[in-house]
């Protein structure tokens, strides 16, 4: 598995005072979970190749529970907060000093190349069982 991702903020990815801009989790989880995923073998891009499926997301959120300040460092823990047999949420824990300030979630659909519903691939399904279940996670 590959390691998490860890970053400091810089002031582009903080408003005028300082403090992290709420929008700015959202490329960090795409890129959390793309790099995890390449680190497993498998390239968001090119999907319909390896497994013969498109996955497209359909939901995603985030939950501020501290102040994210310049100059932190943060560590992104992805988790496995649901999952069905044609969907799946990755949680996104941003960890400063121990304490999760941020719990982000991505929710994203198989879908057949012609669009329609589609069961998770075994191969996919094998990588993202491999991540903690969202309660097994602790700050």
């Amino acid at each position: 598995m590959s390691e998490p991702l860890s970053f400091q903020l810089s002031y582009g990815d903080c408003d005028t005072v300082g403090i992290a801009y709420f929008a700015i989790y959202y490329p960090w989880m795409e890129r959390a979970y793309s790099t995890w995923l390449y680190a497993h073998g498998i390239r968001s891009g090119e999907l319909v190749e390896q497994l013969g499926v498109l996955t497209v997301g359909v939901h995603s959120d985030c939950t501020y529970k501290a102040m994210v300040r310049v100059f932190d460092v943060l560590t992104v823990r992805l988790t496995l907060d649901r999952m069905g047999t044609t969907s799946w949420t990755v949680g996104f824990d941003f960890v400063r000093d121990g304490e999760v300030v941020t719990h982000g979630t991505m929710t994203f659909v198989c879908r057949s190349p012609e669009g329609g519903k589609a069961a998770i691939p075994d191969r996919l399904l094998e990588v993202l069982r491999s991540l903690p279940a969202r309660e097994e996670v602790t700050a």
